[in-house]
């Protein structure tokens, strides 16, 4: 398609969002918590110029403009160089936390990377190849179906056939953060209650992915067959350890389903928070450490999950519970969000690398995640590193003090 057809570029946004452009002031506020503005410093890929490009587009597109100013049509360099900056963002959503005017960047944002797909310039680098990966795979890093739980010891966790509980490993779990997963299922066998899987064949991408980089073409039917096997097993209530996959099942499936789901989203903290206070869980050991908690993005600003975890952490005997200075729903992102880091790897690493300065600098004897994709991008991130710290998810800590 080439990008100045279908020359609106309000198709995809709603009328609230279009109200949220207009909104905008440009007062940079925002500026001080853009992550990629922190490790790069590019004004030109900054929230108030994205939004200030966008708003000419429409300006340009719309009404008497588009016949007084050149039929319409936009500088096709200014286009691509929106596409980049739109596209390099990791979605984390810290500008709208701290937007003046409340601006809900973190939804924004996929929209206008939508409107540059159907135009044909987005999205960008290997992030093209995740429809192609998801329908041939069923995961967006191509990876056989077959090994995506060969995290999994049968040993260790029975799995019912059909339970009002299910649990659901996600993507990046599965292929880019095992001994999360295997934490997450350690937790929940404890627990005791019985839960469901669905087998690996079956359980493919939720589709968030595809959603944040604007190409919903197989949105759909991944959702209604998830939706449906999930609801042929009984399940209730969805555990997932994936902040994007909480994200994605609870606030966009409904519109791809077609109607309400048929059973609700929870996040592992949450599920495994409140069997502590039931005292259907219970931690029998020591640990004489100092532990520093990062909140995910779309855990804290997404879902406003933050106490949870803490509460998890401080029920640990001997741990000390440390705080970034950026914390709860004004935490920094890990770098990794958005699938930024596919294509724009070095500003993963140096966000992520921000927290582990920070982790050193406060004597951290270990780094706690609850995010796959923060799991995943601090591997990379501590490889070849001058400054070091242990790194670990959650429930793989809490499977330890068992």
């Amino acid at each position: 398609m080439n990008s100045q057809d279908s020359f609106s570029f309000t198709r995809c946004l709603s009328g609230g969002q279009l109200l949220e452009l207009d909104a905008c002031t440009q007062c940079g506020e925002c500026l001080k918590y853009c992550p990629v503005q922190e490790v790069t410093g590019d004004r030109s890929v900054s929230p108030p110029e994205k939004i200030r490009h966008f708003k000419e587009f429409i300006k340009k597109t719309s009404g008497l403009r588009r016949w007084l100013f050149a039929g319409g049509r936009i500088d096709e360099n200014l286009l691509q160089d929106f596409t980049k900056a739109v596209f390099e963002c990791t979605t984390c959503g810290a500008c709208g936390q701290a937007c003046t005017v409340g601006i809900h960047t973190q939804r924004l944002w996929p929209m206008l990377r939508r409107e540059m797909v159907k135009r044909g310039l987005g999205p960008v680098g290997q992030q093209k190849e995740t429809p192609e990966a998801v329908s041939r795979t069923g995961n967006p890093y191509g990876k056989p179906s077959g090994e995506r739980f060969s995290w999994f010891l049968a040993s260790e966790a029975k799995v019912a056939e059909k339970a009002k509980l299910g649990y659901y490993a996600g993507c990046t779990g599965a292929y880019e953060a095992k001994p999360m997963v295997r934490g997450d299922v350690l937790a929940l066998s404890r627990v005791g209650e019985p839960f469901t899987m669905l087998p690996p064949e079956e359980e493919v991408c939720c589709g968030f992915p595809l959603f944040i980089t604007g190409q919903f073409e197989l949105l759909e039917g991944l959702v209604k067959r998830l939706a449906g096997a999930y609801a042929a097993k009984g399940v209730e209530t969805l555990i997932c350890s994936c902040p994007c996959c909480v994200n994605m099942i609870s606030r966009d499936w409904p519109s791809f389903y077609g109607r309400r789901l048929p059973f609700r989203a929870m996040h592992i903290s949450q599920y495994i928070d409140r069997a502590l206070r039931d005292s259907r869980l219970s931690i029998a050991k020591a640990l004489d450490e100092r532990l520093i908690y990062h909140d995910p993005c779309y855990l804290s600003r997404g879902l406003g999950i933050t106490e949870e975890p803490r509460d998890i952490l401080s029920r640990i005997p001997g741990a000390k519970l440390l705080e970034f200075e950026r914390n709860r729903t004004n935490s920094r992102c890990c770098g990794s969000g958005g699938a930024a880091r596919k294509v724009f790897r070095d500003n993963a690493l140096a966000i992520f690398r921000l927290a582990i300065n920070e982790a050193c600098e406060k004597k951290a004897d270990r780094l706690v995640l609850s995010c796959p994709a923060c799991y995943s991008v601090a591997g990379a991130a501590l490889e070849g590193y001058d400054r070091q710290v242990d790194v670990v998810d959650i429930m793989e800590l809490l499977s330890e003090v068992f």
